[in-house]
């Protein structure tokens, strides 16, 4: 097979999502170590944002992808066609006239006029490539805006990518859930274009044989384990007082509708705060998503803070991957909600208690040899919590070890998988990944 010499990295990344993130720079480091004169390109949801953080050039997952206003903190203004709506907001039968009328009139044929235009675009960079990668780990799924939205994106880039004659990969993704008809359709149709497929854990791989893929697949582990940790990533910031820092992460669960999980999630997590702040723990508020969880931090502080006051919490200020690595190896513990989380603190050897609100983190921890620190989403409280914190902490050399040689098995696996699938290894020193730009040219 001879090296390919222009690659595109697709995945839904641009918002925020720091775990997403890191599988781009951890499936381009592999690729150029391997590949040293290939040309990358991103496919992503925010391709200013991609292009920003790696620096490479990067194009429109679908019509549609720029950066939400919510997400960006900006409000958008009233607008002529919000004022007349709130004005027929008391004559439902004039504005659903006036609404349909629109969108047959108006709204169809531009849309459709812009996606060819779009479809025309992405054939023309899908032309350019020799060689598409579907990257990340929650690829296969419904999505908060429909399968539309998120699926069918993945469907045209492998058609486009099938026409045009590149090869494609589904590199170590995710699946699941998959409730919709439409959804475990276009997914059926994409796979067996597919030049090679791998999964990151048996669960996504069995959730895909189930819709109805006969094809031949891998399981392997997260991109992100792939990813080159420096050896020295922080100045020490831990208190002087000699006290251990815990790291806590909430999150915001937007993909359930159920108020009460999210208040579980506030209320058992700040009562974990105050717990350890009575026994001197020092506490670190953070998140792998930059974006989506400022609204959890922001009240998890608020709810440890008017219980226990004064207390020692910060919130870590993260922008990137690299201020990301630097806080968390600040930390001594970390109690996380996010399957990057747990990710990160097993690259970084930090022993982790996760809280699982989906199947791919109970998963994992199994996977590691931790499911003993890992808790329900729907069912977990201070008692629990309290317990397994401590449990955690008396068993932290041997959590440690477990945590170090499964970590070593993963890299040497996904090493394995990268050789096998990028045939031409550089015959000099490997590069490695400068987490704070691009690429430097030799390990120190």
């Amino acid at each position: 097979m001879s090296m390919y010499k222009r690659i595109g990295i697709l995945e839904h990344v641009g918002y925020g999502n720091l775990g997403d993130d890191a599988t781009v720079a951890a499936v381009m480091e592999n690729i150029i170590t391997r590949w040293p004169q290939a040309s990358i390109v991103a496919i992503t949801l925010n391709p200013d944002d991609t292009e920003k953080r790696h620096g490479i050039r990067s194009y429109a997952i679908r019509r549609d992808s720029k950066l939400s206003p919510h997400l960006s903190g900006c409000q958008p203004k009233p607008t002529l066609e919000a004022k007349l709506k709130a004005i027929l907001s008391n004559c439902r039968a004039l504005a659903l006239a006036i609404r349909v009328a629109k969108a047959l009139a108006i709204r169809a044929p531009r849309a459709a006029f812009q996606e060819l235009l779009f479809l025309i675009e992405s054939f023309r960079i899908a032309k350019s490539l020799d060689l598409l990668v579907v990257s990340g780990g929650g690829q296969l799924r419904d999505s908060a805006d429909g399968p539309y939205k998120f699926t069918s994106s993945l469907f045209k880039w492998v058609v486009l990518a099938k026409v045009t004659g590149a090869q494609c990969y589904f590199l170590n993704v995710g699946a699941g859930p998959l409730r919709s008809w439409t959804a475990r359709s276009l997914l059926r149709c994409a796979l067996p274009l597919a030049s090679y497929i791998s999964f990151r854990d048996e669960q996504s791989q069995s959730l895909i044989r189930r819709i109805g893929f006969r094809g031949v697949s891998d399981v392997h582990a997260d991109c992100v384990y792939a990813l080159p940790i420096p050896n020295r990533t922080i100045i020490p910031q831990s208190p002087m007082s000699g006290n251990l820092v815990v790291g806590l992460s909430p999150m915001r669960v937007h993909w359930d509708k159920r108020p009460s999980t999210y208040a579980r999630i506030i209320r058992e997590l700040g009562r974990l705060g105050v717990w350890l702040s009575d026994h001197n723990w020092h506490l670190r508020l953070f998140s792998t998503e930059l974006w989506c969880d400022v609204e959890p931090i922001r009240d998890l502080h608020t709810t440890i803070t008017n219980e226990r006051s004064p207390c020692h919490i910060s919130c870590a200020q993260i922008d990137g991957i690299p201020a990301l690595l630097s806080q968390m190896s600040a930390m001594d513990y970390i109690v996380t909600c996010r399957f990057h989380g747990v990710v990160f603190a097993h690259l970084l050897n930090i022993p982790v208690l996760a809280i699982s609100h989906h199947p791919k983190v109970s998963c994992l921890m199994k996977d590691i040899g931790l499911s003993d620190y890992c808790l329900d989403i729907d069912t977990f409280d201070l008692e629990q919590l309290s317990r397994t914190f401590t449990r955690l902490v008396n068993n932290v050399a041997n959590v440690k070890a477990i945590m170090a040689e499964r970590a070593a098995q993963y890299r040497s696996e996904l090493n394995r998988q990268f050789d096998s699938l990028f045939l031409e290894p550089l015959a000099s020193s490997p590069g490695c990944y400068d987490l704070s730009r691009q690429y430097c040219s030799k390990s120190t």
